[in-house]
């Protein structure tokens, strides 16, 4: 958020504006704050950490964009290139909450996985807890950087970070 301050303020102001300073997030106040779970959705979006899915296997023959499947065969997805495909997002390489705001509604997409609605709840609530108490910006005379760590997963290189008490 540091690296965007004015969509930073925007979350600010949507938590203030539905929660205060007092009230705790919850998964009630989260339907009233589509532009931070939009937010929260383009951060994993951008923040790709594991860029190659596990490997999956075929339950039945299948044909897949003309390529036929037998039964058991072993995939890959590279989440990478579907998280920055051009046909899918409006600006792939860009940092952009709008992609998963429809007239400023969130939009919401089927999911396959059971525990992701939990999870995507838990990081809500630590996420907006986390910007209604604090703001968080580089400290003086620093840069910050999107510079990540090749590895199995993608880990960003150090860097320091102020959390700002908000008044």
């Amino acid at each position: 958020m540091a690296l965007y301050p004015k969509i930073h303020e925007k979350v600010q102001a949507e938590i203030d504006r539905v929660l205060g300073q007092s009230q705790q997030p919850s998964t009630a106040a989260r339907e009233s704050m589509p532009y931070t779970n939009a937010v929260i959705h383009e951060v994993q979006r951008m923040g790709n950490i594991i860029p190659m899915n596990a490997p999956r296997q075929v339950a039945a023959d299948t044909t897949l964009a003309g390529y036929h499947l037998p039964k058991g065969t072993m995939i890959m997805t590279n989440l990478t290139a579907l998280h920055r495909d051009p046909a899918e997002w409006a600006t792939p390489d860009t940092f952009n909450p709008e992609h998963f705001l429809e007239n400023g509604k969130f939009k919401k997409r089927e999911r396959a996985c059971l525990g992701e609605q939990l999870a995507r709840t838990e990081l809500f609530v630590f996420f907006t807890s986390l910007l209604q108490k604090f703001s968080f910006r580089p400290p003086d005379n620093e840069k910050l950087s999107l510079k990540f760590r090749v590895g199995l997963t993608l880990s960003p290189v150090t860097y320091r970070i102020c959390a700002v008490p908000r008044a």
